[in-house]
Parts: C-alpha cells; structure tokens; sequence
C-alpha cells in the first residue's frame, strides 16, 4: 500500500549501490543475490524485489502487485537475466498488494511454496472476504466519526474495494514463518525478525554471516512507511508498535548492516535512520498536540497539519488512518483524550476537564 512520500531525504546514509536497476534488469547486490524492480501504478511508482541463489533455481523476497505491467516486467525478468531458472520459493514480508500481489501466480506458475507469516497469509485472505457493500459502510461510519464530510467519506470508503483485482488467489497452504525462526536459503543462513506498525507481523531476514537486512518496508531510505488504523480496530495503537519496532532493530543490529529495503535503493546507516523515522513521527505528535490545546479538533481537522499537500482519494484514506494513528498513541500515552461532539468524536489535552469518554479517558 502506499506509503507517505512527505518525509524529506535524510542526509548521511551511504548508498553502495546508487543505480537501480531498469526494466527487465537486476543488479547483483551480493553473489548470488539479485536486485530487481516491479512497477506500480502510483505516485510510489516500483517496488523492490531480491532474489537468491536457492539451489539449483532462486527464492524470490516480494513479488509486486497484480498488474498487466507487473506481469510484463516479470516476462521481461524470465527471459532476460532469469533466462531458464526457477523459482525455488516465494517469500512474502507482508500481506499488502505491492509486496502479495503476484505470489499466488508465481507459486502456481513453478510449483513454488509460499512462506510467510501467519498474520500474512490471514490478512490477505480477511481483506479478500470483507470487502462487500457491509465493509464499504464500515468505513463510511468510520471516517464519519472522525469528522470527515458526507461527501469526502463517500469517496474514501470505496479505496479498498480494488484489493481482490491487485491480489493474485493464494495457495491453500503455506510455510508459516515465526519471530527467531532460522531460514536456510541456499548457501546461506537467515534469522527471521518479525515487525509491527506498518502492517501485523512483517517479515524481515537477516543474515549476520554477510551483515545484510531484508527489510521491507519497515525502514526505508527516503519516505515513512504508512502506518494506519484500520477500522476493524479502530482503537489500536499502530504507531506505538512501529516505534518499539524501530528500537528492536537498533538493539538488534549493527549500525553497518546492508539495508535491502522494499523502495529506493539499498544503504548503509540503520540506526541513524531509526532515529529519524522516529523523530519524524514524534514532530507530528507535537503538532497534534499543540492544536488541540488551542481548540478540540477531529482527526479530519488535524489531517491537513500533517499531510499539507493536496491529495487524491487514495492518498486521502492512507493519510487519515495515519493520522488516526498518531491520534491513538498520543491516548495511549495520557496526552490527550477524546470526547464527543455531536456525530463526531474530537480530542482535547488530557486533564483539560473537557474529555467524557474515549480510549485515553
């Protein structure tokens, strides 16, 4: 899913690798390990995907979303640089159409199993199953009780209905992958990590031998991965997840470790960009925070304080449940609390004497 394009290239990373590959191109990231790019169809136009040499043919980390262009640059890889190899195994980091989109074609195309994760695998089958007309009323009621007008949650709540059309049929089973699970690919050894925040569960392989991280899309070079809440959970706290997160993989891991992350390009600097993504994301608590000690706002008013260009609906439903998400862990810290107004629900400083109820009261 789409990611927030707002944050600012950080300065001081190191980027060994400073030229992506193009269609139907891979770039050796290691021996034996390949890098390569599926288009999107939005403003974040590709994604990342890593092969690695997996015995006699290559285990695949992503796939892209379910595209005539993706398919076509998928071709494009089978006859080119992939010429007469296989996909030995198709590993998914998590269940959004980017990243899941084209797995259950890859794995019914070579008889390829799919691993994953729990949380994974039963995220795409439960999107699959939900989005109905009852689910586009969900978001409807959903968006409406955060202030969001009649005529922008009408056009908003219909953004998941394409998840299906993006999404490739999965196969009826899969290799569930857990948290310290150890991966053997080829000759290769990989500790599975397991994030939170961005999406449940999220994949990420580390191999200490070679001091490389498949990351995801958990820390990225030049954007924040969206973090959202959903409204099937509308009172979690996805962001307080995203950050423990961060901390984990700075406790973890070496500040030098090779980033092979999900968009943009490979780099050096895993601690320092923590750091900023957590920065970034304590910035825009702070602006939360300080509009409402000057007056109650719903999240709908307090959207464009942290997403000040213009957005198209698709953008407007990430950016909202993002914004919902700082709303949500400013509550779980006692920072502020919500209150009702009217048909809507607003949040007030915590201790102001104004909130009457709400997951911070």
């Amino acid at each position: 899913m789409e990611k927030d394009v707002s944050a600012t290239r950080p300065a001081g990373l190191r980027f060994p690798f400073p030229q992506p590959p193009g269609p139907g191109e891979v770039v050796a990231i290691r021996d034996d390990i390949l890098w390569a790019r599926i288009p999107l169809p939005y403003q974040l136009d590709h994604v990342n995907i890593y092969f690695i040499r997996d015995g006699d043919g290559w285990a695949v980390v992503d796939t892209g979303i379910q595209t005539d262009d993706a398919m076509a640059a998928w071709e494009a890889l089978l006859r080119g640089p992939l010429c007469g190899e296989r996909i030995t195994r198709v590993i998914v980091t998590h269940f959004h159409p980017d990243h899941i989109g084209l797995a259950g074609w890859l794995c019914a195309r070579f008889g390829a199993p799919l691993l994953t994760s729990l949380s994974t695998y039963m995220s795409c089958k439960v999107v699959s199953l939900a989005r109905d007309e009852g689910a586009v009323t969900q978001y409807f009621d959903f968006y409406r009780s955060h202030g969001m007008s009649v005529e922008v949650a009408g056009i908003v709540a219909i953004q998941g209905n394409d998840y299906l059309r993006h999404v490739a049929r999965l196969p009826h089973s899969y290799l569930r992958l857990l948290m310290s699970d150890s991966l053997e690919i080829g000759s290769r050894s990989f500790r599975v990590l397991t994030c939170d925040g961005h999406a449940p569960e999220q994949i990420l392989l580390y191999c200490e031998a070679e001091n490389l991280l498949f990351a995801a899309d958990q820390v990225l070079e030049r954007i924040t991965p969206n973090i959202s809440v959903a409204a099937e959970e509308r009172d979690c706290d996805p962001l307080g997840h995203f950050l423990r997160s961060l901390r984990f993989l700075r406790a973890q891991l070496p500040e030098d470790v090779l980033i092979l992350s999900s968009h943009h390009r490979p780099f050096l600097g895993l601690h320092q960009r923590c750091k900023e993504l957590e920065s970034h994301h304590e910035e825009r608590c702070d602006r939360i925070r300080r509009a409402c000690a000057i007056r109650p706002h719903s999240v709908a008013e307090l959207l464009p304080l942290l997403f000040e260009r213009k957005l198209d609906p698709h953008q407007m439903s990430f950016a909202f449940t993002e914004t919902l998400a700082h709303v949500n862990l400013l509550l779980r810290r006692g920072e502020i609390e919500t209150r009702p107004d009217g048909n809507r629900l607003v949040n007030v400083p915590a201790g102001s004497g104004l909130a009457k109820s709400g997951i911070g009261s």
